[in-house]
């Protein structure tokens, strides 16, 4: 939830928020998002708002951010006053956020509580490298309120994972799942990367078959992308690595599908797999579904009523806005009728949900049975009012969404 921010309007200085947008606030779902920006090394694929030790020398410090964090969170409750309902979702993302130790974590999801109030039954999540954790930590995180962990597992392959510059071993994996269990944590994740330069057929299919050997709760699969200014985009830039083709990824696409369906997990958004509803992860449903979160941490993004703003991305920065009492936010939208329904379309349709027809303009209605025709979108679905992917259409979803916004 940190990627590099669009242009946007300046925000007041107090974070302070339209009163149309704080109107919406209490009619929809509310979450929190903890962005950890630091990382013990930097993988060669991510372009995500993160820093080493190395990269921030003395300019900001991990043992002092869960106080700074606080401090937004005090900002949040300024600007949402007694409109904010109770928090459904805390998601602590990264970076790495269990680089952190777990008292730290831990203070910080009180302090969540403190301030807004968790809904009961609420999803706390936090993302974690095999590495970063051991059976001790898990058991104070469970102890601490969290209830959900994702795994950055990407590969079974050691020289996947060496392409990638990841530093745990496969067999790392094994261990720290069967120690979140262990410590009662309700829901398992692991995350999946298929397209890495050398990875072949069968080492994606030893990736697939390992992560369903962990029998998890949830897995997302994402395909490799070379983003610009990463160490991997020098690297296949200067011909050492072969950048995957669309056709490849399509067929590491389908094999991971048809894997995880025979084993019991069904796809509920396009990356995306669980056992059953009651494991699809609530808050990145909050994010598709256009409901309100408040985005902690650098670079983190935040949504209420239609306002969207993002923080600024250096923690040396965000510190410092925090220290003389003003908001960290770097630059803010109001998104228009128009482009929230392009999100809406954008988003719902990537979910096994659908979309309703009746969402469609008559302009976008009229490509409906071109895209049933060529199987992008079922026609069943379509005939009881929704719009759904098939999985040729989830192979195309960004065709389908221009079909479906033709107005765009």
């Amino acid at each position: 939830m940190s990627p590099k921010p669009p242009e946007g309007e300046s925000p007041p200085l107090d974070g302070g928020l339209p009163a149309a947008a704080l109107v919406e606030l209490p009619r929809r779902a509310f979450g929190i998002y903890i962005h950890v920006p630091y990382c013990a090394a930097r993988c060669g694929y991510c372009d995500f708002n993160t820093y080493t030790a190395a990269e921030l020398g003395g300019g900001a410090s991990a043992a002092s951010y869960a106080t700074t964090a606080i401090a937004e969170l005090a900002l949040a409750a300024r600007v949402l006053g007694d409109g904010a309902p109770p928090v459904d979702t805390v998601f602590f993302g990264g970076g790495t956020p269990t680089l952190l130790p777990p008292a730290d974590l831990g203070a910080l999801l009180a302090a969540v509580d403190d301030t807004f109030g968790l809904r009961p039954g609420a999803e706390v999540t936090t993302e974690a490298n095999p590495e970063s954790v051991d059976a001790v930590a898990l058991e104070q995180l469970r102890a601490a309120g969290f209830t959900r962990i994702s795994f950055g597992m990407q590969s079974a392959r050691p020289h996947v994972l060496a392409t990638l510059d990841r530093r745990h071993t496969p067999g790392r994996l094994p261990d720290v799942v069967c120690w979140a269990r262990k410590a009662g944590f309700e829901q398992v994740s692991v995350d999946l990367i298929y397209g890495a330069p050398g990875e072949s057929e069968p080492d994606w299919a030893a990736s697939l078959a390992a992560a369903i050997e962990l029998a998890p709760d949830h897995v997302s699969a994402y395909a490799l992308t070379v983003e610009d200014g990463t160490r991997l985009f020098r690297r296949v830039r200067r011909g050492e690595l072969l950048e995957p083709d669309d056709d490849l990824l399509a067929d590491r696409y389908v094999q991971a599908d048809e894997t995880f369906a025979a084993a019991g997990l069904t796809n509920y958004e396009v990356s995306n797999w669980a056992s059953g509803p009651a494991a699809w992860c609530r808050h990145n449903l909050g994010y598709w579904r256009g409901d309100s979160w408040w985005g902690i941490g650098p670079g983190a993004h935040s949504h209420v009523g239609g306002v969207r703003w993002w923080n600024m991305r250096h923690p040396t920065e965000y510190t410092e806005r925090l220290r003389s009492a003003r908001s960290p936010a770097q630059a803010r939208e109001t998104l228009d009728a128009d482009a929230r329904h392009v999100e809406r379309v954008m988003l719902a349709v990537r979910m096994s949900d659908g979309l309703p027809l009746s969402a469609l303009t008559e302009s976008a209605r009229s490509s409906l049975d071109e895209l049933t025709a060529t199987g992008l979108i079922d026609g069943p679905a379509r005939a009881e009012g929704r719009i759904k992917l098939t999985r040729e259409g989830r192979l195309l979803t960004d065709t389908v969404v221009r079909a479906l916004l033709p107005d765009s």
